[in-house]
């Protein structure tokens, strides 16, 4: 496939992905960090994201699954703003809008229709920035340029 066309796929998808909100320019700006020197420096600051989010999910999941007469809710409230922390710093914007909401929730009974936003939210989230990383490497395949770089 065309350079061209790939880019213009790309810009499409990414503004697409910023509108409906799954990231913000956070990510924008990761991506500008990227350069010749280390082309992969977005896909993999963004790998250890995936890895991290999905470790303190499941945190979050065994806390709430295995707590049938307590659930420690001081801990299930700092993996949350941990994983706020992590889901900002590479845009993930409804990841973390999602966990200060969830964190409120820490104060009273958690319901499990958040468990699960977020789970499809990390699962949303994932799969959109895995799509314009994909792009991104035909373009690159293709002989094109990145934006940034």
């Amino acid at each position: 496939m065309d350079a061209k066309l790939l880019q213009r796929e790309l810009l499409e998808l990414t503004t697409r992905v910023l509108e409906e909100g799954v990231i913000d320019k956070q990510f924008l700006e990761i991506q500008t960090l990227r350069d010749e020197d280390n082309p992969n420096f977005t896909d993999e600051v963004v790998a250890l994201f995936f890895e991290d989010a999905q470790k303190l999910i499941n945190e979050i999941t065994k806390a709430l699954e295995q707590g049938q007469n307590y659930v420690d809710f001081g801990k299930i409230s700092a993996d949350a703003h941990q994983l706020k922390g992590i889901s900002a710093s590479v845009g993930a914007k409804r990841i973390t809008d999602l966990c200060i909401a969830f964190r409120g929730f820490c104060d009273q009974l958690i319901s499990e229709g958040s468990l699960q936003q977020l789970h499809y939210e990390f699962s949303l989230t994932k799969n959109k920035i895995e799509s314009i990383f994909k792009l991104e490497k035909q373009i690159l395949a293709a002989g094109g340029m990145l934006p940034g770089m």
